[in-house]
């Protein structure tokens, strides 16, 4: 069985025998929803462009002698909808705009938009009367919103209906954005901006041809600015009836193994995959959470080639929301806000679903963006509002890199590769951690200004220590690991890839101010008896080789090594 990893075209994914998780439920609940005209996002790589395919097909009224084939044994099948098999589908993608300047971003947007309505009228020419003729209007005129009403107007001389679906909606406007145009946002977006006049155009099409609509992207960004231009459409994204429609449940995932034929490692596969794929939810009525599509195809499909786990457990595709974050955290504000979601692993926040440039860096907004992007997911509610944390690992260990990038940066560590993955190395073969913590307090913690050090504490340094420890790929680090007697700080747990690793930690961190030294002594008494506690709890008992140390450091230049052998 071929994997679709990368793949977006139905067609092509069920005519070539390749693995399809059906979601086809999901057309006949979006038909009963009481509104034609939907707008729903997820984040990147998160199935959307499959999942228009998938529509486009089952309502293109070119393909009804192909249903059966496409859609024979689908849920669909046995519970077709009225409307199957029924329209034009004029789809449009707006990715890879040139937003240079407006004038060209203008150019790009009119190119795609006329080369999206040419390729429905060619494909449907059959249904007007001088289609060609039509081609040649479209191509005369230059006004956006003109060349939509000409597709309009030939459809209307047909006794036919349109299906109109446009994918990365907002992908042109996050660039702006990641410029902080403001004036050139607004100027595409508000008053008599091509952007709007586009979707305004789209709207008084709804009073004649237009019947159904379904627009996605990442972000609600421009729904706000758009509210008077284009009122009409349904925001489904936080419905708790397509929670699951995009992504993958436990079930599906299980069903990918059992048709891969790896039963024999299903337990031991569910585990890798769940703590580092799963955890995304994005309504907190509901309970099932899902799984990001693209990187459990990504995994199998390394599986395929090699039969053992991925050298990179991240998809490198996914790594372009380093990019992201450093264009978000322009604002000093922003980083701040982040370096909290690191070391407390979340935050509590409401979520905006209509976004406005104005309001772009206030806390919330922000916030909303990173649950928008995929970099935070809905984990429960605290006071009335919701509890956002770090869906699972993978995630994870983005924030954990791009904060170690960060600290490079801003103070110019350098640091030799080599000495830094031996002292890790060293404690997980000879057991001994005085190398490492002797490196990352040499090279790191005392290039660090003293405004740095008025925010320092355990969490801190936590996230500094994660995030060199993951380079090393011996350990799979995790945070507050709970067990009966408490939260361990830090557990080192080996990496599955790494059978033959000699010892995993348990690490106790405590930091004290140079003018709190006089308590060290209780403080390792403290952290002593944690340890202990730690140690002989019940979920600790199946554990062999686990090492202890308590860290205790004093300031940004001293540490005291505590172990419990």
């Amino acid at each position: 069985m071929k994997l679709p990893y990368g793949l977006s075209d139905f067609k092509k994914l069920r005519t070539g025998d390749y693995l399809y998780i059906d979601k086809t439920n999901y057309i006949k609940k979006l038909e009963e929803i009481s509104s034609d005209y939907l707008f729903f996002i997820r984040p990147r790589r998160f199935g959307k462009s499959l999942f228009l395919s998938t529509l486009k097909y089952y309502y293109d009224l070119n393909h009804q002698d192909k249903f059966e084939q496409l859609f024979g044994n689908l849920y669909i099948a046995n519970n077709k909808t009225k409307l199957k098999n029924s329209y034009f589908i004029l789809e449009l993608n707006f990715s890879g705009l040139n937003t240079d300047t407006k004038d060209k971003l203008e150019e790009s947007f009119r190119a795609k938009l006329r080369a999206g309505i040419i390729e429905a009228i060619e494909k449907y020419q059959d249904y007007f009367e001088k289609p060609q003729e039509i081609i040649k209007d479209i191509n005369r005129v230059d006004d956006i919103g003109a060349i939509l009403q000409f597709f309009i107007s030939a459809v209307k001389k047909t006794d036919k209906k349109v299906y109109l679906i446009v994918d990365e909606y907002d992908h042109f406007a996050n660039h702006i954005i990641a410029m902080g145009n403001e004036k050139f946002y607004k100027e595409i977006i508000r008053a008599t901006g091509f952007v709007r006049d586009f979707y305004e155009t789209v709207k008084i099409g709804t009073e004649s041809v237009i019947d159904q609509i379904f627009i996605t992207g990442i972000s609600p960004i421009m729904l706000d600015d758009l509210t008077s231009g284009f009122n009409i459409s349904t925001n489904l994204t936080m419905n708790p009836i397509v929670n699951q429609m995009l992504g993958f449940t436990e079930r599906e995932v299980e069903g990918i193994i059992e048709q891969l034929d790896v039963e024999a490692k299903k337990q031991e596969l569910m585990k890798v995959l769940r703590e580092n794929y799963n955890g995304y939810l994005f309504n907190q009525q509901c309970e099932e959470r899902v799984y990001n599509p693209d990187m459990v195809l990504y995994f199998f499909n390394q599986w395929q080639m090699t039969g053992d786990y991925p050298q990179n457990l991240i998809d490198d595709n996914v790594k372009t929301d380093y990019g992201r974050l450093d264009r978000l955290v322009t604002n000093q504000d922003n980083r701040k806000i982040l370096e909290q979601i690191i070391q407390q692993e979340g935050i509590t926040s409401d979520i905006i679903t209509k976004f406005s440039f104005d309001r772009m860096y206030d806390q919330e907004y922000f916030v909303s963006l990173l649950f928008y992007m995929g970099l935070l997911t809905i984990k429960g509610t605290r006071y009335g509002k919701i509890r956002l944390g770090i869906p699972n690992y993978v995630t994870k260990t983005i924030f954990w890199e791009y904060f170690e990038r960060k600290l490079k940066e801003e103070y110019n560590i350098k640091y030799n590769t080599e000495e830094l993955a031996k002292s890790i190395w060293e404690m997980g073969f000879d057991g001994e951690i005085k190398p490492f913590l002797e490196y990352i307090s040499s090279q790191v913690l005392k290039q660090l200004s003293n405004r740095d050090l008025l925010n320092f504490d355990e969490k801190y340094i936590k996230v500094i220590l994660f995030s060199y420890l993951i380079t090393s790929n011996l350990y799979h680090p995790i945070s507050e690991r709970e067990v009966e007697n408490g939260y361990i700080d830090i557990y080192l747990e080996k990496d599955i890839r790494m059978p033959d690793l000699n010892y995993e930690w348990i690490l106790e961190l405590k930091y004290l101010k140079k003018s709190d030294k006089d308590q060290l002594d209780a403080v390792k008494v403290e952290g002593l008896k944690q340890l202990q506690n730690y140690a002989v709890s019940r979920n600790m008992e199946d554990k062999e080789n686990v090492k202890q140390a308590l860290i205790i450091f004093v300031g940004k230049d001293e540490y005291v090594i505590e172990k419990n052998d």
